[in-house]
């Protein structure tokens, strides 16, 4: 099986009074400031029943070509900067980052 990149994958359930609006704009910010990430994609969870879902409402996939690449974005001033800011309205988080063992790559959708 081949690995085809880095992942940094996050799980979060945010603070009651957050403004998730300005946070995702600030991470759409971020990634498009550091070329380290390859892809970013977010998604608000709707479907899953509550008590799998264990209170946690948005996902967050960054790519990297590799850990190199990771290590790099982790340490950049503007990801500890938004970091910052990030974790003042995080209620619960999950954190994974391995590298990507691709079983099936994505097609691409033609729109």
């Amino acid at each position: 099986m081949a690995t085809s990149g880095f992942k940094h994958l996050v799980v979060v359930k945010f603070k009651e009074d957050t403004k998730v609006d300005e946070i995702l704009k600030g991470l759409e910010n971020l990634v498009s400031q550091i070329d380290s990430v390859k892809s970013f994609e977010w998604g608000e969870d709707k479907e899953s029943h509550e008590m799998l879902r264990q209170g946690f409402t948005h996902a967050f996939s960054m790519t990297f070509e590799n850990k190199d690449g990771y290590v790099s974005f982790t340490s950049h001033p503007l990801h500890v900067e938004f970091s910052t800011a990030f974790t003042a309205v995080i209620d619960k988080i999950v954190l994974l980052d391995f590298p990507v063992a691709a079983v099936k790559t994505p097609v691409e959708v033609s729109a």
